[in-house]
């Protein structure tokens, strides 16, 4: 069969199909997204989008639990929101097989930190395979449900964003199947209290036996196909894993390498045996020094750390920087990869992330700028308000953390109030909002939260939430009503205002700021991308240069279609008629009709 040319993300779609899973579920988060939305598209396997990811968990562990292989994807911060069942799950180990996936995001390309999931694999006692590219994302995905069964585990597989995103050539190989530890798997209601049901009693029974578990995979480790030594003589010793072993490779294409693919639990004879044959070991990896804690506690001298940075990717000039014994420098560019792609710096035009034109969130911040209010910010496109010129955005934690950042100031500075609120997207609140607005209602902080609603998770490639109305598949779904869940989660003021009626917004604003009680602002309008709602696109406005005085309050919107000729700031500001969508926000805050629609 001809190789195809996958992304790491479609190569483990592939794999979960070609293991025959019967369900995948997850919430989007880059860089894990398209696994779904490849699957989503596959027949004769089911794929849910879920409000979040510990929903996803619990979901794919009744699936295990009914004898059925299933996969659950997210990204490395996802893993946070789902810990509690993970944790438990290595305790009751599974039915059919379960893999989890952990997209990590070194470099911090979509992501509010660069934490290292690798950690979670020992602390929750999780075996976790790393694939260096997407042959053997396909691979490892097939053989990490084989795993899980053979062992009665949960699996981790970790990517991170350049083995998600980074294509490259894909075979079907023929499966190598771990050692058969259990009975065939049953489908159906199985009724086993002792295994699921983690009271304290069978608790306490279970935890030996997850010791136990993960004392033969160990051992399994050592012979196992997802680790191998490549011997090349010299007297350097590299020890890797995952898109590490690229830049290895490319840096010292002579150099003996130990490639880890299970990077819990670790190869500890394997690992001195390679060891034993240098003078010098090197161990590469990016972020946290995961494999060089281990090799240093099995009493070996290493390098790691105190060559290779901390923090962001690693590329392959850091590792020649190493390998050479000098520090990796400082330069940001350090890894801009060979010379002449470094030479094409400055002929790509540079796109600095902002809001999309005719965004409908654009006009509410520009009135919490010009108002001066505080904003507890939260995770979504929105957060793009941080910058100029909106410069909107004060706080921005984790997802579901703003409504409670705005209710605890609040509570503490009620000499502040009215000059605080909180934004949150549509499907961050339906992720994790919805306790924070339960705890306001409960607690009677007077708190204003303002609800931006553009019907999808825009900030991950638009997928379908609760609040769309449609499901994965762009199927018509169940749709919520916010008036009354916000009503029925204790809220008696809620206001749904069109995101594109300043006047209405501004009113909305000032009016629930100063209410004594809590209270939610629906700003509604879908996203100017989106192809199954009535996005709101009107002939393109134009601003006549005659009656223009040159203010600057169009150019505050921060709208892409808006600018000065050539950027020359002698110049009038005028629209771009190919961009604009004639959102008309510009229109309304202009006090001298000097923008309009040609008649």
């Amino acid at each position: 069969m001809k190789p195809k040319l996958l992304s790491g993300n479609e190569a483990i779609a592939r794999g979960a199909l070609d293991a025959g899973a019967a369900l995948a579920t997850g919430y989007p988060g880059t860089p894990s997204t398209e696994i779904l939305e490849a699957l989503v598209r596959e027949p004769g396997i089911r794929t849910f989008w879920s409000p979040n990811e510990k929903i996803a968990v619990e979901l794919a562990s009744g699936v295990s639990c009914a004898g059925f292989r299933v996969l659950a994807t997210m990204k490395h911060v996802g893993v946070n929101v789902a810990a509690d069942p993970i944790f438990t799950l290595a305790y009751t180990g599974v039915g059919g097989g379960l893999v989890i996936v952990t997209a990590d995001d070194p470099e911090l390309h979509s992501s509010q930190n660069e934490q290292d999931n690798r950690r979670y694999a020992s602390f929750a006692r999780i075996p976790m395979l790393e694939p260096s590219d997407s042959q053997e994302a396909l691979d490892f995905t097939r053989e990490a449900f084989l795993l899980s069964e053979s062992f009665d585990i949960p699996v981790f597989l970790r990517t991170t964003t350049r083995i998600s995103h980074g294509k490259s050539a894909v075979e079907q190989r023929s499966a190598a199947e771990p050692p058969k530890e259990r009975s065939p798997i049953k489908k159906g209601l199985i009724r086993n209290p002792a295994k699921y049901v983690m009271v304290p009693a069978n608790a306490r029974a279970r935890h030996p036996d997850l010791e136990d578990r993960i004392s033969r995979l160990a051992a399994y480790a050592e012979d196992c196909p997802f680790n191998r030594a490549e011997l090349r003589g010299g007297d350097l010793g590299i020890i890797t894993s995952g898109i590490s072993y690229n830049y290895v490779r490319e840096a010292a294409p002579e150099a003996s390498v130990l490639k880890l693919g299970l990077v819990f639990p670790m190869p500890s004879v394997l690992i001195r045996d390679f060891a034993s044959r240098f003078d010098r070991i090197l161990v590469v990896e990016e972020l946290e020094p995961y494999i060089e804690e281990w090799v240093r506690l099995l009493g070996i001298r290493c390098e790691g750390k105190s060559l290779i940075p901390r923090f962001g990717e690693t590329g392959t000039q850091t590792v020649r920087h190493a390998v050479s014994l000098s520090s990796p420098s400082p330069d940001p560019a350090r890894d801009a990869g060979p010379e002449e792609e470094r030479g094409l710096e400055g002929r790509i035009p540079v796109r600095p992330p902002v809001m999309c034109v005719g965004c409908p969130h654009r006009g509410i911040f520009h009135l919490l700028n010009r108002k001066k209010f505080f904003v507890a910010g939260d995770i979504g496109c929105y957060t793009l308000a941080v910058a100029p010129p909106l410069s909107a955005i004060h706080t921005t934690l984790c997802m579901g953390a703003g409504i409670n950042q705005a209710a605890g100031i609040e509570a503490v500075l009620p000499e502040e109030h009215g000059k605080v609120v909180a934004v949150i997207g549509d499907s961050t609140f339906l992720h994790s909002g919805m306790g924070g607005v339960l705890n306001m209602a409960f607690n009677s902080i007077p708190a204003t939260v303002i609800i931006l609603d553009n019907f999808t998770t825009a900030m991950t490639g638009r997928q379908n939430h609760p609040g769309s109305g449609f499901d994965a598949s762009g199927n018509r779904t169940r749709q919520i009503q916010w008036e009354a869940l916000l009503k029925g989660l204790g809220i008696e003021n809620v206001r749904i205002v069109d995101a594109y009626d300043i006047g209405r917004l501004r009113d909305a604003l000032e009016e629930e700021t100063r209410r004594d009680a809590p209270s939610v602002i629906v700003v509604r309008g879908a996203c100017m991308l989106l192809k199954n709602h009535a996005v709101k696109r009107n002939p393109p406005l134009r601003i006549d240069p005659e009656a223009c005085t040159d203010c600057g309050v169009c150019l505050s919107l921060g709208c892409p279609a808006i600018a000065r000729k050539g950027g020359s700031a002698g110049e009038k500001p005028c629209i771009d008629q190919d961009q604009c969508t004639g959102c008309d926000l510009c229109g309304q805050l202009c006090s001298f009709g000097a923008i309009g629609r040609e008649q």
